[in-house]
């Protein structure tokens, strides 16, 4: 006989669990005391979004399930945007949501929220555990969701149940993978849609990771030039002669022409959202292993439900040799000058440290299998076009969910999973302050993760979604403490740069410190991170922000964009 917490911890750690990440409370009581007698590590965040978060990283690094808890009530519910960020990634997570005892449930008890309702959306399986007879099966079930489905399962267990006593024995649960191949006569419609067209691009995401040498094939094959989506840049950057950049709002020219120039556009295992940024008269196919995705973002003329590997295994001997190869090589010329234009921005400055240089010394002194994490807003536009993968190196982040504050924690289960793995957290000072508490998680563990501040005392892609608009920046701004002093006073190495010529040293220092550290440096807050098209909109909205900028008397904000960005522009 044993407990149900002890049947929960003996199958999880059976299943190859390591760890848990939460904050400890009452109702969890029985969970985390099981784990204390187990070779499952109990990893105490300061927050429980940490705690999703966390969980989220070390999910998508392994692909192996990852687990997080929290207590009744407001416990809990601080998990949930961690685990909308694991959802919409698609990385699966266990999250372990105590609850008030059962017999309380409403009656309006102390602490009692409704679960099952509040994690319905960002899940893929979520169930209440009324006795202790359904907890091992609902387990299983949980665990097999996640993995299968490549989500978020959520059980929501009373804590006395915990307690409770059980016959059942542990189990192992893992996954079971398969290959998906097309139907013939699908990728027989393809090859000819293919076969008959003068200029493909292809458009690959995150579902092309282990395909690299396919895909590479294939628009070989195609003489096709390859646009990558953000989720897709580790997987297909690399050793490829044929990328030309990214497109959509983080990405850069090349990668929008390339997309708006083809008559066939061909889509793998990406879900990029962006409507405007798909040609509007090209033939489009798309492939996908989830078929609920086909055409979601755009009409397709044809969509294959497949693997991209497998299916470009079976496509490849049906598609033509001796393609002409003029379209591709009028987008790798349009891609070598906007790459140009992107490495020129990256260079040093007297007046003051822009972006673009700070992530290039970055991208220059990390190791070979470094792992970046970038914050949302500003750092995710930098690691987009200025961090280079190499197969080896591995970029995530809230790239679909889109949070703030997702480096840090995110870091904190990327390197408890990888501890032999240099990690990189490139935080917004935004990102950082808003849960900056977890820094003291780094400390506690000695997590020698290195956390890079872009501190431009603003949320500075707030500003300018707001100047792209025509408003006037408001509400924006943040008095921001020295992160290094901050550093070193809770045990962290804390360096901090205010000038151009002292970063490259100040990098090489920084990367190689052994233990956590903080990189605190002050940015050009006026930088414009400018998409690959503007439209007609965006123009007028940056000039009613110009003229109400000065009408509100702060036309100076004007002369330092102009200061800031003169090197964009000529």
């Amino acid at each position: 006989m044993a407990t149900i917490a002890e049947n929960v911890v003996e199958t999880l750690g059976a299943s190859g669990v390591k760890r848990v990440y939460g904050v400890v409370g009452d109702s969890l009581n029985g969970f985390t005391d099981a784990i204390r007698d187990s070779d499952i590590e109990w990893v105490h965040v300061r927050h429980e979004e940490v705690a999703a978060f966390a969980a989220s990283a070390e999910a998508a690094l392994t692909g192996e399930l990852a687990v997080c808890a929290g207590s009744c009530g407001p416990g809990n519910l601080h998990l949930i945007n961690g685990l909308y960020d694991a959802q919409r990634s698609r990385v699966p997570v266990l999250a372990i949501a105590a609850q008030i005892p059962g017999g309380e449930i409403g009656s309006g008890y102390f602490q009692e929220t409704h679960p099952v309702e509040l994690f319905r959306e960002c899940s893929v399986y979520v169930e209440d555990v009324r006795s202790a007879e359904q907890m091992p099966r609902v387990l299983r079930i949980a665990m097999r969701e996640a993995l299968s489905k490549r989500g978020v399962a959520v059980l929501v267990v009373p804590g006395e149940i915990f307690l409770e006593t059980t016959k059942a024995a542990a189990e192992v649960i893992v996954e079971s993978k398969s290959h998906q191949v097309p139907v013939e006569a699908d990728l027989v419609q393809a090859a000819k849609l293919l076969n008959d067209c003068k200029k493909v691009t292809i458009l690959a995401g995150a579902g092309a990771e282990g395909a690299h040498d396919e895909l590479v094939a294939l628009a070989d094959r195609l003489q096709a030039p390859i646009v990558h989506a953000l989720r897709g840049k580790e997987f297909i950057e690399y050793d490829n002669p044929f990328d030309v950049g990214m497109t959509g709002l983080l990405g850069f020219e090349s990668g929008y022409r390339a997309m708006e120039a083809c008559d066939t556009l061909l889509m793998l295992g990406t879900d990029f959202p962006y409507q405007q940024f798909f040609p509007e008269d090209a033939t489009i196919i798309q492939v996908d292993i989830r078929g609920e995705q086909i055409g979601r973002r755009t009409p397709v003329d044809l969509g294959l439900v497949g693997g991209v590997k497998e299916t470009i295994d079976h496509l490849l001997p049906k598609l033509q040799e001796n393609k002409s190869s003029k379209h591709l090589k009028a987008m790798l010329k349009h891609y070598g000058k906007t790459r140009k234009d992107l490495d020129d921005l990256a260079t040093p400055s007297r007046r003051t440290i822009h972006p673009q240089y700070l992530t290039r010394l970055i991208d220059e002194g990390a190791s070979d299998d470094a792992v970046f994490i970038p914050d949302v807003g500003s750092p995710v536009i930098m690691a987009s076009r200025h961090l280079t993968m190499n197969g080896k190196r591995r970029l995530i982040g809230s790239f679909i969910h889109g949070s703030m504050a997702n480096a840090l924690p995110q870091a904190i289960g990327a390197q408890l999973s990888h501890p032999d793995r240099q990690v990189i957290a490139l935080a917004g000072d935004g990102g950082l302050s808003m849960l900056m508490g977890d820094l003291l998680t780094l400390t506690t563990y000695d997590l020698p993760v290195k956390v890079v501040v872009y501190n431009n005392s603003s949320l500075n892609f707030v500003e300018l979604e707001m100047k792209a608009a025509g408003f006037v920046t408001h509400g924006t701004g943040l008095d921001n403490p020295n992160f290094a002093s901050l550093a070193e006073a809770i045990g962290m190495k804390g360096f901090r740069v205010e000038k151009s010529k002292d970063l490259p040293r100040a990098v090489e220092d920084f990367l190689a410190h052994d233990g956590p550290a903080i990189l605190d440096v002050t940015t050009e807050r006026q930088e414009l991170t400018l998409p690959p098209t503007i439209d007609a909109e965006q123009v007028k909205g940056f000039t009613m922000y110009a003229v109400r900028t000065v009408l509100d008397g702060k036309g100076a904000e004007l002369v330092d964009l102009a200061k800031a960005n003169l090197r964009q522009l000529f």
